[in-house]
């Protein structure tokens, strides 16, 4: 048996206590949709033919930032780019013109605060108002779709200064280029989206859905219930899978990807790796998938400081890891077969000028928002940087918007299922009716006869931190971190106690790093182990808990089915 410990503490079981700790193992009866039978068919299938140049696309979510935030101040030496000319505001009262002006300025250097990103927080950036102030009128109002076209996007001071004081010029700051040289290389180096949006007016975890899933399957914010059982709808992992070509999610705290039940599935377990020991071996071998997630460590502990730009995460650490990740590919044998997709999942809170559009943008799926707003999914939120890097793309490419496949199409997160449907000539259907309205970016590949030789070997460096002061891994973790934790506490078994969905919330960001990185190698360990003891590759490991605090009911069964 393993050995207990206090809270968000745990051991892993040794090479001994295999045998018995498999004991502890559930496989699930709820088998997600196919057998090992016709998973055994479809390694007999052909390769699958990729006509393109493209072999291999990275992408990789940063969190956080808006545009104009992180590249507003490049349009002074690329007027190429709907940037910034610092005539650019808003007003501390939204709508009142004898209200002081907060004008963008360009001396962010470190963010030690988390501006709103909420569904709430959004709409009052957008459009002025907080919804609670307009409730009566809202549900009539969004059913028939009046949202003021274009969007203002005059309300980002008013929501930051409700905050607290001197927020408002915060979130109307940006970073001088060279502030962040590794985003200045690669915009001048390869191509850069000027009108790339968030997927929803919401947080990071709805927009992350987009970004593999081309929907969040209804949740705007939290759903606690789907983060247990896991999101249900069709990835683009599933049809990659489907037609015999591979992916591989490269983690370093936690893969928030297996917030996709599929994801789970026995036969997944062994194309999750550790980033630092995985990620630079497998390019140097030409090994890389034909997907390929990498994400960021989304908690700043001392040993190992975060790199997903998160406030109040130091920008410099995400700066390291793009140059880090860009120097591994173009030094692999797949570089010429490469592209990089490097994104935002969403503004979080920061101004930008760019109106988020707000018509002629489908629901994915038929799925509404829960009480009170029942969102229909059909606006786009905020602009967010993007950049594309392959030795097929021209030097100083500006990507703006898409020409199709419908007039009102944009590039947004739903672009890149939609682009992989296309560059690994898929026959699959679209994923939702999102991916297949958003635009695709393919065509950029195509311009060139023979891929570029010129491609910088290295990137410059990266400056000293920006923030004056270390990790502060005493401190609460943030609702995002809180909600990779609860991520984690299902792996691991811990959902079934009585102290979710409270799990995270009693930890510091550091107890709350060791328990998710804890958690996830108990439950890929526990994959591995039951794939040896021949365990149907379409199943789900449940697992027994790692901690205490259990009611009655808890403890009467924990191998009963999920």
């Amino acid at each position: 048996m393993e050995r207990r410990a206090g809270r968000g503490r745990h051991t892993h079981p040794g090479p001994l206590l295999l045998p018995i700790f498999l004991l502890h193992l559930l496989i699930s009866a709820h088998i997600c949709s196919s057998s090992a039978e016709d998973a055994l068919g479809r390694r007999r299938r052909p390769p699958h033919e990729i006509k393109g140049p493209i072999k291999t696309l990275v992408v990789l979510v940063m969190e956080n930032r808006s545009f104009d935030h992180m590249l507003g101040w490049l349009r002074g030496r690329r007027p190429d780019i709907d940037g910034l000319t610092g005539r650019e505001s808003n007003r501390l009262a939204a709508g009142d013109s004898s209200s002081p002006e907060v004008f963008v300025s360009e001396d962010a250097v470190f963010i030690d605060s988390d501006p709103g990103h909420s569904f709430q927080a959004i709409h009052e950036q957008i459009f002025g108002h907080h919804p609670r102030h307009h409730h009566a009128a809202w549900a009539s109002t969004h059913s028939r779709h009046r949202y003021a076209d274009p969007a203002p996007m005059n309300g980002f001071a008013q929501q930051a200064e409700s905050m607290g004081e001197g927020m408002a010029r915060t979130v109307m700051s940006g970073f001088r280029p060279e502030s962040v040289p590794i985003y200045s290389a690669l915009v001048d180096e390869f191509a850069v989206f000027d009108r790339w949006f968030a997927s929803v007016p919401a947080s990071t975890q709805p927009n992350r859905f987009y970004v593999h899933s081309a929907t969040s399957h209804g949740a705007s914010s939290n759903v606690r219930r789907d983060l247990i059982n896991g999101f249900p709808q069709r990835t683009i992992f599933d049809s990659l899978d489907d037609h015999g070509l591979s992916f591989g999610v490269y983690y370093q705290n936690i893969p928030a990807v297996l917030f996709f039940k599929s994801l789970r599935r026995l036969k997944h377990v062994n194309k999750f790796h550790q980033f630092r020991t995985a990620f630079k071996r497998h390019a140097r071998l030409g090994k890389l998938p034909n997907y390929a997630v990498v994400e960021q460590r989304y908690f700043d502990v001392e040993l190992l400081p975060a790199n997903d730009d998160h406030p109040s995460h130091d920008v410099a650490m995400g700066q390291r890891l793009v140059k880090d990740v860009y120097e591994t590919l173009r030094a692999s044998p797949q570089w010429n077969e490469t592209a990089l997709l490097i994104t935002y999942d969403e503004h979080g809170g920061f101004y930008d000028h760019v109106p988020t559009p707000v018509t002629g943008v489908p629901n994915p799926d038929g799925i509404v928002g829960p009480d009170p707003f029942y969102f229909k999914f059909d606006r786009l939120g905020v602009r967010v940087p993007t950049i594309l890097v392959s030795p097929w793309i021209n030097r100083r490419t500006a990507i703006h918007k898409p020409n199709g496949p419908t007039p009102h199409s944009e590039y947004e997160h739903s672009s890149i299922p939609a682009t992989v449907k296309k560059l690994f000539n898929l026959p699959s259907n679209f994923l939702t009716k999102r991916d297949a309205w958003a635009g695709t970016f393919e065509r950029y590949f195509s311009m060139r006869a023979t891929p570029r030789t010129d491609c910088p070997e290295k990137l410059p460096e990266v400056g000293k931190p920006l923030r004056p002061f270390g990790p502060r891994e005493h401190v609460s973790p943030s609702e995002f971190q809180q909600e990779l934790v609860q991520l984690a506490s299902q792996l691991n078994g811990d959902h079934v106690l009585n102290r979710y969905p409270h799990i995270g919330k009693g930890m510091t960001v550091g107890e709350a790093n060791k328990y998710v990185e804890d958690a996830v190698a108990r439950f890929l360990e526990a994959g591995r182990v039951a794939l040896r003891a021949g365990a149907n590759e379409s199943a789900i490991v449940t697992m027994r808990p790692s901690l205490t605090s259990r009611t009655a009911t808890d403890a009467a069964d924990p191998l009963q089915s999920s």
